[in-house]
């Protein structure tokens, strides 16, 4: 009697049972989901915060490796290329540890990174033949850095540009000249690097003098004046030997030029020169020796009180 009566409830409570235990599975099923979205973005997490540190701990090491190096050195020239190849090297840091967790962070987040690779072996290959230009640009600044051919801080002549060397990059110079503009360069478009900035320089001084004045007079003027300059304090550091007077370079349509060079330390040929020359304007002035300026000469027809060119010319001059 008690089995018949147990029978017609069985099924009611399977059926109960059944549907507890698919929400069960139900359940189950969201918190393993919810536990595999939340193990997901923790360790995008750690992959960013990884990459931080990495590149945190590679930029301090550089700026270590520098510092040190800079402490060894006590050449301005070898100076200004460590600093330049430190801001390379922080670069290049920077994008391949940026480049290694964007790859690992997409995969983390499904997506496939086998195939991107494979298209930006494509598209690399497209672009290389499609933009050969910037491809030149990254080769040529890299070979500019290993020979060092310039680094920020020097005076350097590139593609008809002259100016101070602000930034160095594995794409593009920056140069500001002596009015202040800014000129950005492709790496690309230098052929020729004129660098004014390493070991030493020579101040040339062209000086032209009056046809009717002593040659040997001016030259020994050019004489005295280097040995003053020689033996100033404020410029004696710079000059590295003593003045070194060539003589006679050309004769010109008004004057004869006199040549002479100091060699001095690099980057300071432009300073020394101009004193030179405030220098030596006193000596001729005070030795009367007349820079040449252009001259004008009208001749008259002998013969000719009566000629066209002579009417003209007392016209313009009644005194002739």
């Amino acid at each position: 009697m008690r089995h018949r009566e147990l029978l017609p409830c069985a099924p009611r409570q399977w059926q109960r049972y059944k549907v507890s235990g698919l929400s069960s599975l139900s359940t189950l099923h969201e918190s393993q989901s919810f536990s595999g979205v939340a193990m997901t973005w923790l360790r995008i997490a750690m992959i960013a915060l990884l990459a931080g540190a990495v590149h945190f701990i590679g930029t301090r090491l550089i700026r270590g490796f520098r510092m040190r190096f800079m402490a060894r050195l006590h050449n301005a020239e070898q100076l200004r290329r460590a600093e330049t190849l430190a801001r390379v090297f922080r670069y290049l840091t920077t994008v391949v540890v940026a480049l290694v967790a964007g790859l690992l962070i997409l995969s983390e987040l499904g997506v496939s990174v086998a195939p991107i690779l494979g298209a930006a072996g494509v598209v690399g290959l497209a672009v290389g033949f499609g933009a050969q230009s910037l491809v030149r640009d990254y080769f040529t600044g890299f070979f500019l850095l290993l020979e060092n051919q310039l680094a920020t801080g020097d005076v350097v002549q590139v593609a008809d540009k002259s100016g101070t060397v602000e930034d160095v990059t594995l794409r593009y110079l920056q140069l500001r000249d002596y009015e202040g503009n800014v000129h950005f360069i492709p790496n690309g478009l230098i052929t020729t690097v004129t660098n004014m900035s390493r070991g030493y320089a020579y101040a040339v001084m062209d000086v032209g003098i009056a046809y009717r004045e002593d040659v040997d007079k001016a030259l020994e003027a050019m004489r005295t004046t280097a040995a003053a300059l020689r033996t100033d304090p404020a410029f004696a550091a710079h000059i590295l030997e003593d003045f070194e007077l060539a003589g006679v370079e050309r004769l010109g349509d008004s004057g004869v030029y006199l040549r002479g060079r100091f060699k001095v330390e690099a980057l300071q040929q432009w300073d020394v020169r101009r004193e030179y020359f405030r220098r030596l304007k006193r000596v001729f002035d005070e030795q009367g020796i007349e820079f040449p300026f252009t001259r004008m000469a009208l001749h008259a027809e002998a013969a000719g009180e009566g000629t066209a060119s002579a009417r003209r010319l007392r016209q313009l001059d009644p005194q002739a």
